[in-house]
């Protein structure tokens, strides 16, 4: 039998209670019940049983460095749509974590108290919080709370005990406005984009039996088009192993034209002028015979043509990663002169080719 005294209460426990001075460096989960409020349950600890692409490995020895030197918290978000890797860098930075003697606690809902319940562990930890735009919802009615909000003060880095916070999210603007460009908050935020040709090859090399890698080229080309996350990478991967081609694969998947996709769009006269549209949305996987025309702008932003381009003419450039239309596959309507002047300039030109590039979210990071 073990008693335990807290202020004037005695509890009573048989002889497996083990008192730590510290958190063992295992992984934890926070849970909670009406009764005892939140407690910590152990939690399998989080493996990483596949190759990291990327620079994954290099990140993750930044962060626990730089946790290191400081003498406060410090927080990391991980953003970018789902598919990305998000949750393999964080699964990776809590394995190095507790390599180096530090307990990971995993905070997978949002329940009262929390904020008190993390302050109160004072000492040295990871506090990974997966999926935060949705377990703390800042989409709320008038009458609901941000959920968000009761945490900025645990993440100022000034709360007792040191602590390294991860946070896990699909979209940015669903995070409160004070937890983004607050480096005092959150140091770093690491951004996970879809994976570039290169990444591509280099998946599929390695996931692919080489009787299949003639089908890498044909993979290449469709995501010049459609952005592939690694779900879907793993997926076709698999289906082509089995002996399927990628025509079919693609067919019988769960990766769907759900949506218009935006593009940038250049056409190059062989004297080196160039016409423009950026941001295009449109369908390149329309059915036969639907005409695809775009509007293409000059130099001074003033509308000079509307191209039609035969998409079977289209062919996919990959040192350039993009997909390219040569002049005898398009067909271009200037406006009239009489309306744009500079019409003139442009059409005694002699077109070369033309260049759609898939337009991917905005760059949120500075250019220096």
């Amino acid at each position: 039998m073990r008693a335990i005294q807290a202020g004037n209460t005695f509890n009573i426990f048989d002889d497996s209670i083990e008192i730590y001075e510290e958190l063992p460096a295992r992984t934890y989960s926070v849970e909670y019940s009406d009764m005892k409020g939140c407690y910590l349950s152990l939690h399998s600890d989080l493996e990483v049983n596949e190759k990291i692409y990327g620079v994954h490995e290099q990140k993750a020895e930044k962060a626990l460095t730089t946790f290191g030197i400081l003498d406060r918290g410090l927080g990391i978000i991980l953003s970018g749509d789902k598919g990305m890797g998000k949750s393999v860098f964080a699964r990776l930075l809590c394995k190095k974590a507790i390599g180096k003697g530090i307990p990971v606690i995993i905070v997978s809902e949002c329940v009262p108290g929390i904020a008190n319940f993390i302050e109160s562990i004072n000492q040295e930890c990871v506090v990974l919080f997966d999926e935060f735009d949705k377990t703390f919802d800042t989409c709320r009615g008038q009458d609901e709370r941000d959920e968000q909000a009761q945490l900025l003060s645990l993440f100022d880095g000034v709360a007792t005990g040191k602590r390294l916070y991860i946070v896990t999210c699909n979209e940015i603007y669903n995070l409160n406005d004070y937890l983004i460009n607050r480096p005092g908050r959150f140091h770093y935020h690491f951004r996970f984009d879809y994976p570039e040709v290169s990444e591509i090859e280099e998946y599929l090399r390695d996931k692919l039996q080489p009787e299949y890698y003639s089908q890498i080229k044909d993979v290449v080309a469709f995501s010049s088009k459609v952005n592939l996350n690694y779900d879907c990478l793993r997926s076709i991967a698999f289906e082509l192993n089995l002996g399927n081609s990628f025509a079919e694969t693609i067919n019988d998947l769960n990766i769907l034209n759900t949506s218009k996709k935006s593009f940038d769009v250049t056409l190059y006269y062989e004297n080196g002028r160039m016409l423009h549209r950026y941001s295009c949305s449109m369908n390149l996987f329309m059915n036969e015979g639907d005409d695809l025309w775009i509007t293409m702008y000059g130099e001074k932003g003033l509308r000079i043509a509307e191209v039609k381009v035969d998409r079977t003419k289209i062919e996919y450039d990959v040192a350039n990663n993009a997909s390219v239309v040569k002049a005898n596959g398009l067909y271009i309507d200037y406006v009239d002169p009489d309306d744009e002047p500079d019409v003139n300039t442009y059409k005694n030109l002699k077109p070369s080719y033309m260049t759609i590039e898939k337009n991917g979210m905005r760059n949120l990071r500075y250019t220096v």
